[in-house]
């Protein structure tokens, strides 16, 4: 594998660079192998990639951490992928030119897919006061921190203190604040009872703004069945629907609902609501009618910028208002497909494509050893089976060294479909 520099001086031969690791970075990079000889080049800051569907089986410990969180230089090696660990700091569109750690390369196509960042709306205390769950590193410190509190709950003699230690609020009522909190009502119990705790006594409380949970997350169905599950947990679940959060304190969480303000008292608050775009992305120089009211860039069917028809972009930073797709794991690795093949078809002179994409279900974890699968919107399995199927589906389309890579931009295998509805 040649150095980054090695392909930064190859001047007549300018990479192609990939910006952002996660779904639709990587596996554009992994496509492109198997498409293009010439150099490529990924670059993240983080050494790791984070398999994010998986993350509340980290917390749990169902599944390892090197399953979850694999290196990039393990994913990458002997791929001719060149992997390059830092920070974009600037983006020149004009010039085709990226800016990170005082360095610069210059590119012949440019694919951005830097992930979006948290959004706190500008609440008050949210930011400094909550706890996010979207990296290997937020899950350890959740966990770290969920642990400290119960055993501090076991020396609480006042009550109210004792139940402000074992109440944690989920802020947001989408697919990750369902998830978390039916995760954190079977496995907080498992941990707390050696303590010699009450699991009674642990408090799930989930914060929605507005009037349902999984608004735009799943079919009615599924809702109802995330519902069910909810009420079904070891330790308690409530769902507080019209709750708008005003402000977080050490805690304290402050909402209002109903046209009346109230305090939530919980030792935990976990932020899962609210998406914001990179702030690179933001900076680019792009104009206004070519972005959507979130700031992100609005893409033609192909996935270019209609500025910029060298660059690309995928997931969470992009668009297409044609057929606007949700930012999703699925998504992100037919879109990873699509981008390679027009990159391709560019570089040969020949027509490009619109990017497809199948959705063919929804997966959701709904505590311990348990999920909802949800297939072409037609057959749903839940429970063991359902966790079951969602862990091989997930495991299976997880990336591996790009030297075994096969192209895949199923949502389930045809293995898997044939098991389940006999397809």
């Amino acid at each position: 594998m040649r150095s980054p520099a090695q392909i930064h001086e190859t001047n007549d031969n300018p990479p192609i660079l990939i910006l952002g690791g996660g779904f639709g970075g990587l596996f554009t990079a992994l496509h492109l192998r198997d498409l293009h000889s010439g150099p490529i080049i990924l670059i993240d800051q983080s050494w790791w990639f984070v398999f994010k569907p998986l993350l509340y089986e980290l917390l749990s410990s169902e599944v390892k951490l090197e399953l979850i969180c694999p290196r990039y230089d393990r994913l990458l090696h002997k791929s001719g992928i060149t992997f390059v660990l830092g920070t974009v700091a600037a983006i020149d569109l004009e010039q085709k030119q990226v800016k990170l750690n005082g360095l610069s390369y210059s590119y012949r196509h440019l694919v951005l897919a830097l992930r979006s960042t948290t959004s706190y709306f500008g609440i008050p205390g949210a930011k400094e006061h909550t706890l996010s769950f979207r990296t290997a590193y937020d899950v350890f410190a959740l966990g770290q921190h969920l642990r400290n509190r119960l055993q501090i709950a076991t020396q609480t003699e006042d009550t109210e203190e004792r139940r402000a230690m074992l109440t944690v609020a989920i802020v947001g009522g989408g697919a990750s604040g369902v998830e978390i909190a039916a995760t954190l009502a079977d496995l907080l119990p498992t941990w707390y009872i050696p303590l010699g705790g009450n699991p009674q006594d642990i408090r799930i409380v989930i914060l929605q703004r507005g009037s349902e949970i999984l608004k735009e997350s799943a079919s009615d169905r599924l809702r109802e069945t995330a519902q069910s599950a909810l009420q079904q947990r070891t330790a308690s679940v409530e769902v507080l629907l019209g709750s708008e959060v005003k402000a977080v304190h050490p805690g304290v969480v402050e909402f209002e609902r109903n046209g009346q303000l109230e305090r939530l008292a919980a030792a935990t608050v976990v932020w899962t609501t609210g998406n914001a775009t990179h702030p690179v992305i933001e900076s680019l120089a792009i104009a206004p009618d070519n972005r959507d009211k979130h700031n992100r860039l609005l893409v033609k069917p192909t996935l270019q910028l209609p500025e910029f028809p060298e660059v690309f972009a995928p997931g969470d930073c992009a668009i297409d208002p044609l057929n606007p797709q949700p930012a999703t794991a699925q998504v992100a690795y037919q879109q990873g497909a699509a981008i390679a093949h027009n990159i391709k078809a560019l570089i040969a002179g020949k027509s490009l494509t619109p990017a497809t994409v199948n959705l063919r279900g929804t997966l959701m974890k709904l505590g311990l050893h348990e999920s909802a699968v949800e297939i072409f919107d037609r057959y749903e399995v839940k429970g063991h089976l359902g966790q079951a199927i969602r862990l091989a589906t997930y495991l299976e389309l997880m990336p591996t060294p790009a030297r075994n890579f096969v192209n895949r931009t199923g949502w389930f295998t045809e293995e898997i479909l044939k098991r389940i509805i006999g397809v």
